[in-house]
């Protein structure tokens, strides 16, 4: 165990709504492109919310053979094309390394739930009996972890964890703790989500929590906006490959960035609602600042949970007032989500993909739609047009139902 062991990561993957890879994806959001549109992937006339984030394009058989395509769930597949990028981005070679010691943290917060859909509808619509063996394997959330394993012969630890829409975020902190700790030389980290089904959909519109601007789909998610409605369903998978930087500089591996702080907290307030003064967010913020060993002045950037829900983006602003004072109408911050929707349990792994990509390209993305800015919400969410910055350290926040807090802190690899 090394706990002041430096941890980077080396290879990224992303399947998303604006792109099937990290370079697709990060075009598109600094392009101010926006993935929202009517849904397709059932019909959705009978309800209020009939838009979401969905991934276009993507053909599984890309990624993996037919039969493997078959077994497993859209958010298994998704995972497992994101982590061959991002495998093939950290150049390593998986036969010479000791599968043991290389650990996945891949999680999901919903899993299949189309598949459960599916299944319970043969039972109680169409009284079938018949039900897929599948079914099991399909809607663990530990299977987008399990699935990589296989997939590439990994038998170090593999698990997935589930923390609602800070699933991702945790995950890849859940890396770090495991480097750190000596349990791997190499993890991969993050989060998948594939559950836009009619059942999963309206369970969010009898929360009243989703935007129902059918009309205007593109121009629905709209963080800090005076006029938002709800946020916007996604899918989409984000995945890192994290190891020492020891280890890293030994093997000639490109370092994309450093992870140099983690902040996790929990609210304890109420089952969806954050805290109304944001105290568990801004408690986050000030842990991460802390193990990173970095001033609120260092930060440059911030990516936002910003979900485009009337009370979840006012208390953020309220979190990141507390934590920057006089400095926090200072540092750009963006919700990437305007573009992308909000992917539930691969939010927090996008966005950390997105905050390496900003590091490494020094342009900010912006928030789309923010045409009318709330009176609440009063720092510099840079609107509508993406933003050239030099770029050292980003922050993502992710802050999710039950009051579940992660934040993650990269920084520009200096030797």
């Amino acid at each position: 165990m090394n706990l002041e062991q430096r941890i980077v990561i080396t290879g990224m993957g992303a399947v998303s709504p604006v792109g099937l890879n990290c370079q697709e994806t990060f075009e598109s959001l600094t392009a101010g492109r926006s993935g929202i549109a009517r849904i397709t992937s059932f019909d959705p006339s009978g309800i209020t919310c009939q838009i979401a984030g969905e991934v276009k394009g993507f053909d599984p058989t890309e990624h993996m053979d037919r039969k493997m395509a078959r077994r497993i769930g859209r958010y298994a597949q998704f995972s497992i094309a994101a982590t061959r990028e991002a495998l093939a981005q950290s150049g390593l070679d998986l036969e010479k390394e000791d599968p043991s010691r290389i650990a996945c943290i891949v999680s999901s917060a919903i899993a299949d739930f189309p598949m459960v859909e599916n299944e319970m509808n043969k039972i109680y619509g169409q009284g079938k009996r018949s039900i897929s063996p599948f079914t099991v394997p399909r809607v663990s959330t530990s299977m987008a972890a399990g699935n990589i394993a296989l997939e590439f012969g990994l038998t170090g630890v593999s698990y997935s964890l589930s923390s609602a829409c800070a699933t991702g975020s945790h995950s890849i902190a859940n890396a770090l703790m495991l480097l750190k700790l000596g349990m791997a030389d190499v993890v991969l980290a993050g989060g998948a989500e594939s559950a836009i089904c009619d059942t999963f959909v309206s369970s969010y519109i009898a929360m009243r929590a989703l935007s129902s601007r059918n009309d205007e789909p593109e121009r629905a998610s709209r963080p800090f906006d005076t006029d938002r409605d709800g946020f916007v369903i996604a899918e989409g998978c984000g995945v890192l490959v994290l190891e020492t930087l020891e280890r890293a500089l030994k093997r000639g591996a490109p370092i994309l960035a450093e992870l140099v702080g983690t902040g996790l907290t929990c609210d304890a307030f109420h089952i969806t609602s954050a805290h109304p003064d944001g105290q568990g967010a801004a408690q986050a913020m000030t842990t991460a600042l802390q193990s990173a060993g970095l001033n609120m002045e260092d930060v440059d950037y911030i990516n936002a949970h910003g979900t485009s829900t009337q009370v979840n983006d006012t208390i953020e602003t309220k979190a990141i007032k507390t934590v920057f004072g006089d400095r926090a109408r200072q540092v750009p911050v963006s919700s990437t989500k305007s573009m992308t929707g909000h992917a539930i349990g691969a939010a927090g792994a996008l966005e950390a993909v997105i905050c390496i990509k900003v590091l490494e390209a020094n342009v900010i993305p912006p928030t789309i739609n923010l045409d009318n800015p709330d009176p609440a919400c009063d720092l510099d969410y840079v609107p509508h047009v993406a933003r050239e910055k030099e770029i050292n350290v980003a922050m993502s926040n992710s802050f999710a139902f039950g009051g579940q807090n992660s934040v993650l802190i990269f920084k520009k690899f200096a030797s």
